[in-house]
Formats: structure tokens, C-alpha cells, sequence
């Protein structure tokens, strides 16, 4: 269940949790470097459209980068050493999303994260990614780091439960949401995005999502 409350915070730094914090612009200064990274992991690694085991494809155009990636089809969710539609290992983690990560997840108060996987979604207008939980991790003691760039998007937080009401939380370029401890199995997606062209990226958004999987 959705709820029409809208989180519109001004200041820097905004709580959502116990264990999750938005960071608002804390990613600007790395931009150039993100997007020069992304470009690599692409060439490398395509995006695609996975296909859910129920057999939906998403409208979200996904890669990934680091040790392990993120994978789905109709066997299930999971994590891979390898990219599935190439054989060979998934580009390595950029410099740059690691530390972003890093520093990022110390000032929301888990010092020390090292990601090893990072899943990369691009969303064009009108895709959406529906509540869900990331649990395919072996350990939950890490934060997630999610780093937004390009259209603005409205994130929906949701609680330990799918059907709890969802804080509807806008996301700009540049801002930075982390969350773990209590937080961590929070349920969380994204809605439908609208065309509203951003005057760097156009109509599109990436997402960084940085965990410790392995």
C-alpha cells in the first residue's frame, strides 16, 4: 500500500530510519567520473531487460560491475562471477563507485563498506521498479548505497512488510540514499518515471546500487 505523503526534505542530510539516511547532492562532485565509469561497465557489459522468474521483463535496462552480479531469470535471483550473456567476468568495480560507496555509507554511519557488486539500472520514462526487498546478499550486516543521477524519480520506502504504507521520497541528481542496520530489509522501488528531461543526462536516470554480496 502506497500512501500519498510526500518527504520533500531541504536539509543535507535527512534521516528516513534508524539505519537510513539520504544524502541530498552528495554525489555531484564525482559525477564526471560516474558517468565516464558507466560508459565503460556498458561497453563491456550492455544493458539489458531481465526477465523475472515469473516471466515479466522489466522495464528497467540493467548491467553490473564488481566480483558479483546481479542476475535474474526464470530460475530465480542471484548472484553471478560471470556475465550470463557473455561468459566472461563482469567488468571490474571503477575506483570511483567504491569510494563514493565508502565515504558515503561512513557518513551514514557504517564506517568501512567495501563494496563488490554493483548493479547499474537505467530507467527511461515510464520505467518503474515494483517494492521489493534485496536479500539474495549472504550478509546483511552491510548498508546498501544507491546513488541517483540524471531525471529526478520518486523513490517509495516502505517498511519490514509489502503491503505497509510507502513514504514517497523524491530523489534529484546527485543525491544519495543508504540504508542498513534496522533498516536493511526495508522495502523499497521506484515509480513510473516521467519525461522530464534532465539537462545533462536527457530522459533517462541511472541508479548505482552498491552492496557486499559475497
Amino acid at each position: 500500500m502506497e500512501t500519498p505523503e510526500l518527504f520533500e526534505p531541504t536539509e543535507r542530510e535527512q534521516r528516513l530510519g534508524p539505519g537510513a539516511v539520504l544524502l541530498r547532492g552528495f554525489a555531484l562532485p564525482w559525477v564526471p567520473e560516474l558517468l565516464a565509469a558507466i560508459a565503460a561497465v556498458e561497453s563491456a557489459s550492455p544493458f539489458r531487460h531481465l526477465v523475472t522468474p515469473g516471466g515479466f521483463t522489466m522495464s528497467v535496462a540493467m548491467t553490473n560491475c564488481g566480483a558479483l552480479g546481479w542476475t535474474s531469470d526464470r530460475l530465480g535471483y542471484q548472484y553471478t562471477a560471470t556475465d550470463p550473456e557473455s561468459g566472461a567476468p563482469w567488468p571490474a568495480m571503477p575506483a570511483a563507485f567504491a569510494r563514493l560507496a565508502s565515504e558515503a555509507a561512513a557518513v551514514a554511519g557504517f564506517a568501512g563498506f567495501a563494496p563488490d557488486a554493483c548493479l547499474i539500472n537505467r530507467y527511461l520514462p515510464g520505467a518503474r521498479l515494483s517494492l521489493h526487498q534485496d536479500r539474495n546478499e549472504r550478509d546483511y550486516s552491510a548498508p546498501i548505497v544507491s546513488v541517483s543521477l540524471g531525471m529526478r524519480a520518486t523513490f517509495l520506502w516502505g517498511g519490514l512488510a509489502r503491503s505497509g504504507p510507502s513514504l514517497k521520497v523524491p530523489l534529484r541528481h546527485g543525491d544519495v540514499v543508504v540504508w542498513g542496520g534496522a533498516d536493511r530489509l526495508r522495502y523499497h522501488g521506484v515509480q513510473p518515471l516521467k519525461d522530464e528531461p534532465h539537462a545533462l543526462l536527457g530522459s533517462q536516470r541511472f541508479n548505482l546500487t552498491l552492496r557486499k554480496a559475497g
